[in-house]
C-alpha cells in the first residue's frame, strides 16, 4: 500500500489483518502531489520487492482553493495524474509479463477541458470541479495513450469510472444529502468493485486502453480523451514536468 498518511494505512492493514489473517501487507509512503515523494517511493518499491503483478493507482483529492503542489503545478492535476504518472512510469520496467496497471478516473471527465497552459500557473482562474474534471481527464488518455506503447508486451493498462462513492471527496453540501442519495450512491466497498474486477477478473484479461463504467462496462470516452494528437500532447508535457525523459523508465 502506497499512502500519503502512514499512520492511516497502517489502520487499514489493521482491518484487512482481521479478514485475512497472516496475510503479508506492507506500506510505504507515497505523497502523489510530490514528485519528491514518488521518487523516494518508487525506490523503495523497487529496492524492497521483485516484479508486480498489480499497480492499482486509486488515490485522489480536489482542492477546493487555487493550491500549488511543492512542484509548482496545481494541486489537483499535480496529486491526480502527474504523482500517477511518475510513479507509473518508474514502476514500469517491474510489470510481469501479464501485468495489469489501472486507473480510476471518474466520469467526471466528461466536461473536462485539457488545459495545459494553466497547470503552472499560480495566477489562472480556478474552479475545484473543473480542475477535477481536468485531472480524472488526463487519468483516461495517459491510459490509453499508455496501452498503446505496451502494445506486444502482455501488459495492459484501463480505467474506471467507479460511481458516485461516499467519501469524504464529496462536497460538503453532498455529504450532508447523502442519505437521501443511498440508493444511487455507493458505498466503499462497493465503489472498489470495478478496480478489483479490472485487477482480477480473467473476463478482461488482454483487454486494454479500455474505460468502464461502474457496471463494468466498456464505454466510449469524451471526445477529448480519445483524441490521440492532445493525448501525445499530454504525455510529452507530463515528461517534461516530471523530470521524465523520453522511453525511459525514469
Amino acid at each position: 500500500m502506497l499512502c500519503r498518511d502512514l499512520a492511516a494505512a497502517g489502520a487499514v492493514r489493521e482491518e484487512i489483518l482481521r479478514v485475512v489473517p497472516g496475510a503479508e501487507i506492507d506500506s510505504i509512503r507515497c505523497d502523489l502531489s510530490s514528485l519528491r515523494s514518488v521518487r523516494e517511493c518508487a525506490r523503495a518499491v523497487r529496492a524492497g520487492f521483485g516484479t508486480l503483478k498489480l499497480l492499482i493507482n486509486n488515490a485522489g483529492m480536489v482542492s477546493t482553493r487555487h493550491r500549488m503542489s511543492e512542484d509548482g503545478f496545481e494541486l489537483t492535476f499535480a496529486s491526480n495524474h502527474l504523482g500517477p504518472f511518475l510513479l507509473t512510469r518508474l514502476l514500469l520496467d517491474r510489470m510481469e509479463p501479464d501485468g495489469r496497471i489501472i486507473n480510476v478516473a471518474s466520469r467526471a471527465h466528461y466536461p473536462g477541458k485539457m488545459d495545459l497552459e494553466t497547470v503552472a500557473d499560480p495566477r489562472a482562474r480556478y474552479r475545484s470541479m473543473a480542475a477535477y474534471s481536468r485531472s480524472k481527464l488526463a487519468n483516461i488518455m495517459f491510459t490509453i495513450a499508455l496501452a498503446r506503447r505496451l502494445q506486444g508486451t502482455g501488459v495492459t493498462a484501463n480505467c474506471l469510472h467507479p460511481g458516485v462513492v461516499a467519501t469524504n471527496l464529496l462536497p460538503r453540501w453532498l455529504q450532508v444529502i447523502k442519505p437521501l442519495l443511498s440508493l444511487v450512491m455507493f458505498d466503499s466497498e462497493r465503489g472498489a468493485r470495478t478496480t478489483l474486477y479490472l485487477a482480477l477478473s480473467d473476463e478482461v484479461a488482454g483487454s486494454s486502453g479500455q474505460y468502464f463504467d461502474e457496471h463494468h462496462v466498456v464505454r466510449t470516452a469524451s471526445p477529448i480523451a480519445n483524441d490521440r494528437a492532445l493525448q501525445e500532447t499530454l504525455w510529452s508535457a507530463s515528461e517534461g514536468w516530471t523530470g521524465l525523459r523520453t522511453n525511459t523508465a525514469g
